[in-house]
């Protein structure tokens, strides 16, 4: 293959639009919990979340969030093509704050679980889950 100029211009536009590919998509992450979170300030405290440590199949992964006090909670899988996975709103006379299900994963990743409390403040609680066979078409 003789590398010709054209073809130079194309190979350096091509790598220049992959390098910032992953910027984009931390990007849109952050705009995704600023937009549930209105721009706050999220600390740890009253949330937890269990996933298992490894995943053997990405499309089935059992998670479990739960918090004593929490009006939402919002999960989110930061290695899927869409990150947002679901959120989980309580009313004022729930009985339990939990909910349980299951998410696709592409791959190894952090799930997070971010909760809105009823003063206005976040917390949010991490997990990492290796998988060893993607979901997502991996």
């Amino acid at each position: 293959m003789e590398l010709t100029r054209r073809k130079a211009i194309l190979l350096g536009a091509g790598a220049f639009l992959a390098a910032g590919l992953p910027f984009r998509a931390s990007a849109a992450l952050e705009d995704k919990i600023a937009e549930f979170t209105g721009g706050a300030e999220v600390g740890a405290g009253d949330i937890q979340l269990t996933a298992p440590e490894i995943a053997e199949n990405g499309n089935t992964v059992p998670i479990e969030v739960s918090s004593d006090t929490a009006d939402e909670i919002m999960v989110l899988a930061l290695g899927n093509p869409t990150p947002s996975v679901a959120t989980f709103k309580f009313g004022k006379l729930a009985a339990s704050r939990t909910a349980s299900t299951r998410i696709r994963l592409a791959g190894t990743q952090d799930v997070i679980a971010i909760a809105k409390l009823p003063d206005g403040s976040f917390v949010q609680a991490t997990s990492t889950v290796k998988v060893t066979i993607g979901g997502c078409g991996g």
